[in-house]
């Protein structure tokens, strides 16, 4: 077993930060969580959202990132394996986008449970 190296978990943390980015350039759906990343952000600290409401919100924003991540990465990986169209590959690479879709719409519902009746009351009241 190697022995623990600072040096060895920089580069680690630099190879992962390099793979955000490639996401970040190459997913289109990537920018479109990033712009609901901002704006729930945004509007938490506009409509001062509880420290549990916070945890929740920011469950939901890293469920999203996570599938997001690990699709690209499926995604690269499958392309790799079966440059050529194979149905198997097609099946395998829906799934992973339908997770990014439940993760998507768990995180919607979240952000609804959490702004919808601050939402309300606002525009509610005279």
């Amino acid at each position: 077993m190697a022995h623990f190296s600072l040096v060895a978990r920089i580069r680690s943390v630099r190879h992962a930060l390099r793979g955000i980015g490639v996401m970040l350039r190459t997913q289109h759906n990537a920018w479109i969580h990033a712009l609901a990343t901002a704006s729930v952000l945004a509007a938490g600290l506009a409509l001062g959202i509880g420290p549990g409401e916070w945890l929740a919100i920011v469950l939901a924003i890293v469920a999203v990132w996570t599938a997001e991540a690990l699709n690209t990465a499926f995604e690269s990986l499958c392309d790799v394996a079966s440059p050529e169209f194979h149905p198997m590959v097609e099946r395998a690479k829906d799934v992973a986008a339908g997770a990014v879709l439940i993760a998507a719409a768990g995180a919607a519902l979240v952000g609804l449970l959490v702004f919808g009746p601050r939402l309300l009351a606002l525009w509610s009241s005279p």
